[in-house]
């Protein structure tokens, strides 16, 4: 049985179309089951994540996260209006409803201590994955306008989350993780740091010897989506051999998407017509 979206959490901000795709909260079980197993066909049939007999028969991936998160959803018109026209999907646990479980998704594996002491807003992203026959760049950008418009319509300060490289052979991955540390490492007040048990050092080669474009081509679209809003990442890498990932934590301070997203409407309701 699917998780429905938290009820006590007035999460929604309508839709935001562009196109035949538009982005909005989920309204119904039926719709965060659809991403549940969305999110199996792309982690376990096309990621090579490794799945135990109970996930395997349910062909969903979930967990008791689901029950408290706000599932930010892409959905193509042209498929339906309901769960069968899922194709985007994005985790978004706030403050409040993580309480209700105990903790962060993150807390598993890394120290998210300094993140936890900000008095303002605080929000973790995950689960993200789109349709094969629809990733493309116009869908990646929807997705962030959906989460500027959470995260302003909430007055979210600072946004955080795990992050996935592909892969857990660390001497291909090294270029990356060096590029990470040596030039996107957060401020000692916002930085999370991997859990002792858990910890891989990022700084594995020498940075003035990496070949930044090769960097860049490998990084993720996602991450390279984080970086280019300003974001950080935390002190050490974290090996997840099931999901068959090397996961690096992520904090985005929420001015510069905030801004941008402030600045796209007004023109919107300056301009003439609609989109």
């Amino acid at each position: 049985m699917s998780a429905a979206p938290h009820p006590g959490l007035d999460a929604g901000f309508g839709e935001i179309r562009a196109g035949n795709l538009g982005v909005r909260i989920a309204e119904s079980a039926a719709e965060v089951d659809a991403a549940q197993a969305l999110r199996y066909r792309v982690f376990y049939d096309e990621m090579g994540a490794h799945a135990d007999a109970e996930t395997r028969a349910a062909a969903r991936d979930r967990d008791e996260f689901d029950g408290v998160a706000d599932h930010l959803l892409v959905i193509d018109h042209d498929q339906g209006e309901g769960p069968e026209a899922v194709v985007g999907t994005y985790r978004l646990i706030r403050r409040e409803a993580a309480k209700s479980v105990g903790r962060f998704y993150s807390a598993a594996e890394y120290d998210i201590g300094p993140l936890m002491a900000l008095p303002s807003p605080i929000l973790e992203l995950g689960r993200s994955c789109v349709d094969a026959d629809h990733r493309t760049r116009g869908t990646l950008q929807l997705l962030w306008r959906g989460i500027a418009a959470y995260v302003s319509r909430h007055r979210v300060a600072v946004m955080f989350g795990c992050a996935s490289l592909p892969g857990t052979d660390l001497e291909a991955l090294a270029p990356v993780l060096t590029y990470l540390h040596a030039n996107h490492l957060a401020p000692p007040h916002l930085r999370p740091r991997a859990l002792p048990e858990r910890y891989v050092a990022m700084d594995r080669q020498d940075p003035a010897g990496l070949n930044i474009r090769s960097v860049l081509h490998a990084l993720p679209p996602l991450v390279k989506g984080y970086l280019r809003l300003g974001g950080f990442v935390g002190d050490g890498a974290v090996l997840d051999p099931q999901s068959n990932t090397t996961d690096v934590c992520i904090v985005v301070k929420t001015d510069l998407i905030t801004a941008k997203y402030s600045k796209h409407y007004e023109r919107k309701l300056a301009g003439p017509g609609g989109e």
